[in-house]
């Protein structure tokens, strides 16, 4: 039987081109995202992508989706918790309360909610164990200028998975982070046409296509439960991050 995996985020950026390196692996995977359509548009009509349309904020949403997955396919072996938002960057002072509530519900909240949900399943199900994969950051180590909600938001990601990891030990769930930097997204398009620097200039800055991050996600899922990959750092080479400031 294939192994299933829920990738949260799936309608787009990195999300989107996970769940197809992992369709294309011959997975079972269930997409997460708060509107079908983009989530129909990633899944192309494969017959092993389940459409699990919900706001991972909404905990009753997010249990009812998982339930769903479990059902249909009887064994999660996988989550790959990818659901992530940016507000607009500028000094803490000129960055709204409502903004940062916002992101932290998404960013943080529903990555905590998706973990929990798929920690549980993994916990109870026979044979136990499974992997949840964290969605870091770059802005998990160091930040970027004006980013105090995302910077806040990765660097408690890392505080989670290491949490994670701990209290999986028992029950064969493993736990890990991928911190990606400048892969070529919707979000990340900006780059390439130049951000604000540490030093107040501003920069066009490299880029790596998407679908390496999504192999490198592939080959932490694939790895035997005893085994793990704890954090993975994947970056274009010469983007500002070793001597970010």
């Amino acid at each position: 039987m294939s192994q299933s995996i829920i990738i949260t985020g799936a309608g787009s950026g990195v999300g989107r081109a996970t769940a197809r390196a992992f369709l294309q692996a011959g997975w079972r995977v269930g997409l997460v995202g708060r509107r079908t359509a983009p989530l129909q548009e990633t899944a192309d009509g494969a017959p092993e992508a389940l459409i699990l349309p919900c706001d991972v904020s909404d905990e009753a949403a997010v249990e009812a989706a998982f339930t769903r997955a479990q059902e249909t396919w009887g064994h999660l072996d996988a989550l790959f918790n990818n659901a992530g938002v940016n507000v607009k960057s500028g000094p803490i002072d000129e960055i709204p309360v409502a903004d940062w509530r916002q992101l932290i519900d998404i960013n943080l909240t529903g990555a905590f909610i998706a973990a929990r949900a798929a920690f549980g399943l993994m916990r109870r199900q026979d044979p136990q164990g499974g992997r949840i994969i964290n969605n870091g950051s770059i802005s998990a180590h160091v930040p970027r200028w004006g980013s105090a909600p995302y910077t806040a938001s990765k660097h408690a990601i890392t505080g989670l998975t290491r949490s994670i990891s701990l209290d999986g030990r028992p029950h064969d769930i493993a736990c890990g982070q991928i911190d990606i930097g400048n892969a070529l997204t919707e979000m990340a398009a900006k780059m390439t046409r130049g951000v604000p620097q540490a030093d107040g200039t501003i920069a066009v800055e490299p880029v790596i296509d998407v679908a390496h991050v999504a192999r490198a996600v592939l080959h932490m899922a694939q790895l035997p439960l005893e085994a793990n990959v704890q954090f993975m750092t994947v970056m274009a080479t010469k983007m500002p991050f070793i001597g970010r400031g």
